[in-house]
């Protein structure tokens, strides 16, 4: 696995998973003050996948999310003040208030938006890579799913039209163990994602999801092949999810042992150790990006519970479009 990175490369490797675990922690306690309304999936326990997909990506390159999409944001480079305030529904967020937590989204950032239809962003991204193929604009596009969207027929039909289209797109599927409450172990058929992806005529693997060097070094052999114009790709990122299926989950379907084991799983960890073992940065650097980002946090929170909601006459803006 590749550490031939630079010291800013691996600094801004760590920031983001630094983002979204300080974030999403965050998310977790204002959702429970009741400054987040409505549902939160957080993506606690799966950092190093989505940054490890995202790192070598452009704004140009497109990426589209699932209901669990708070991380892939992240990753993806959305600042977190404007995020915040999208999922308290506040006016200034990214989507003005009114994506909220599964349909946030950046398009100056190629975040096509979170998805709350399960298997929603496989059909989503093969659209978006036809076009960039008919453009020729030497892009990717990723479609971030779960393993229960694995199981999807639109996952299915999106990765055979893939093949069919030679598009450059890169099927992403996160098995964090559970589709829902229900237990991948039980609901995949298939012995391996990977190989069931591989059947539609594409190259497919499966990765350690908590090791972002891992992720990294597999996406770079689907970015190769994608802006070579040779086809689509998947990667099946391993990863722990470290609470429920949303927040406030109370997981009697999983038992203490095994939580505590997905919590040993940490990507931050992981990578801390690998770099500081390496003397590529040192606990004092990475220490800093901790203290960063969560003053960074703090300030987006007080921002947005201070932040008005949009108002009602906005309600129509930016939902229609017009040809004039």
């Amino acid at each position: 696995m590749q550490l031939q990175m630079s010291r800013d490369d691996l600094i801004r490797a760590y920031r983001r998973m630094t983002a979204i675990r300080q974030f999403e922690e965050r998310v977790e306690k204002e959702f429970a003050l009741g400054n987040i309304h409505g549902f939160a999936h957080v993506y606690l326990g799966q950092e190093a996948s989505g940054v490890g997909i995202c790192h070598e990506l452009t704004d140009d390159d497109w990426i589209g999310s699932t209901h669990r999409g708070h991380g892939h944001c992240l990753a993806k480079g959305c600042e977190i003040g404007p995020m915040m305030l999208e999922i308290m529904g506040k006016e200034g967020g990214l989507c003005n208030g009114k994506g909220g937590s599964m349909h946030i989204a950046d398009f100056d950032k190629g975040m096509l938006g979170a998805n709350a239809i399960v298997g929603g962003s496989p059909p989503i991204a093969v659209g978006a890579a036809l076009t960039q193929k008919l453009k020729k604009t030497g892009n990717v596009s990723v479609a971030f799913s779960g393993d229960g969207a694995s199981n999807q027929g639109t996952t299915f039909e999106a990765m055979n039209m893939a093949v069919v289209l030679e598009v450059p797109a890169i099927f992403v599927i996160e098995d964090n163990g559970y589709g829902e409450h229900t237990a991948a172990s039980y609901a995949v058929g298939a012995p391996s994602i990977a190989e069931r992806a591989a059947s539609f005529g594409m190259p497919a693997e499966t990765v350690d999801g908590t090791d972002f060097f891992a992720v990294r070094d597999a996406m770079l052999r689907a970015l190769e092949r994608g802006r070579s114009a040779e086809g689509p790709y998947t990667i099946v990122t391993e990863c722990p999810r470290y609470l429920g299926h949303f927040v406030g989950d109370p997981q009697p379907y999983r038992s203490e042992q095994e939580i505590a084991e997905a919590r040993a799983r940490d990507g931050l960890v992981n990578f801390r150790a690998r770099v500081t073992d390496a003397g590529l940065l040192s606990d004092e650097d990475l220490d800093q990006v901790d203290q960063e980002i969560a003053a960074e946090v703090e300030t987006a929170v007080e921002t947005g519970i201070a932040a008005p909601q949009p108002d009602v006459s906005a309600l129509e803006a930016d939902v229609y479009a017009s040809a004039y």
